[in-house]
């Protein structure tokens, strides 16, 4: 059973639950998606080693990609009145 912390409610802060799959809203599957689609797809793997040194390896690239993540994972929704 998942265990949930319970957030305190403030007067300025009101809290939104997600649904469970909604990658518009979780910025790591849009990175997860970029690997898949960039350095993953399409290919086969030997074996299960295989498939670990090609995500390491896409990781290491996808990190080398000044500014890639940044920009994957950015949304104007979160970043409104903020400044840069």
């Amino acid at each position: 059973m998942a265990h949930h912390a319970q957030a305190q409610p403030t007067s300025n802060l009101t809290l939104v639950p997600l649904p469970p799959a909604c990658p518009e809203l979780n910025a790591a599957e849009n990175i997860w998606q970029y690997l898949r689609q960039t350095y993953l797809a399409n290919r086969v793997f030997a074996d299960y080693t295989a498939i670990l040194d090609a995500c390491q390896d896409a990781w290491r690239k996808l990190l080398a990609e000044t500014g890639r993540i940044t920009s994957i994972a950015q949304r104007d929704w979160i970043i409104i009145g903020q400044s840069l």
